[in-house]
């Protein structure tokens, strides 16, 4: 299995564990460990899955898909971070504890992530609609369901919830096309193998 095909399998993923999500924190799945295991690495995969379109599109997207993809996956390795916390450490430290570590450098680490993550969002969309290799409603539903995503401390519940729905559609679009672009990259080229003898 090629690099394209590894990233649209993690995008795929993705895009499950983000609908997963969602609707846990919307009281339609219950809240098991097992819900909370998972829950980081919706990040995690679209880390992987992001990583694959920017394979497939820096040719064309210039220096605006590199810059794009360096804040977006920077910003996403962080939401896996921040998630881990929130799921593995934050829930065996007392209220007050918790609080305070918000209050202070941990809270301004997650508020500096979160721009980080915003603006690789927005630059890397912007750069996979100007590459023409993506599609480009897959992109905009990433965009616009991230920009929420990216900002989960400040929008409210629902719109946060929604927005994830939305850019796991949008990556869940984007990943389809990383698994056309592996065919593509077979077909186009040189077969090999052993010549009839006859």
């Amino acid at each position: 299995m090629r690099v394209h095909r590894v990233a649209a399998v993690a995008g795929f993923v993705c895009a499950v564990l983000l609908v997963v999500n969602s609707a846990r924190r919307a009281g339609f799945l219950p809240e098991t460990a097992f819900t909370h295991a998972i829950a980081p690495f919706g990040a995690l995969t679209g880390l992987l899955a992001i990583t694959g379109v920017y394979l497939l599109i820096r040719d064309t997207a210039g220096g605006l898909g590199l810059i794009g993809y360096v804040l977006n996956s920077a910003g996403l390795a962080g939401a896996f971070a921040i998630e881990y916390i929130l799921h593995f450490v934050f829930p065996y430290l007392g209220r007050g504890t918790v609080n305070g570590l918000l209050a202070g450098g941990t809270g301004r680490a997650f508020l500096v992530t979160s721009v980080v993550l915003l603006g690789g969002v927005v630059t890397f969309s912007m750069a996979a609609i100007r590459s023409g290799a993506m599609p480009v409603l897959g992109v905009i539903l990433y965009a616009v369901g991230m920009v929420p995503g990216s900002l989960r401390s400040v929008v409210p519940l629902p719109v946060y919830l929604i927005g994830l729905v939305v850019a796991g559609v949008g990556v869940a679009w984007m990943s389809a096309r990383l698994w056309a672009a592996e065919e593509e990259l077979v077909a186009r080229s040189p077969r090999t193998g052993v010549r009839p003898t006859a």
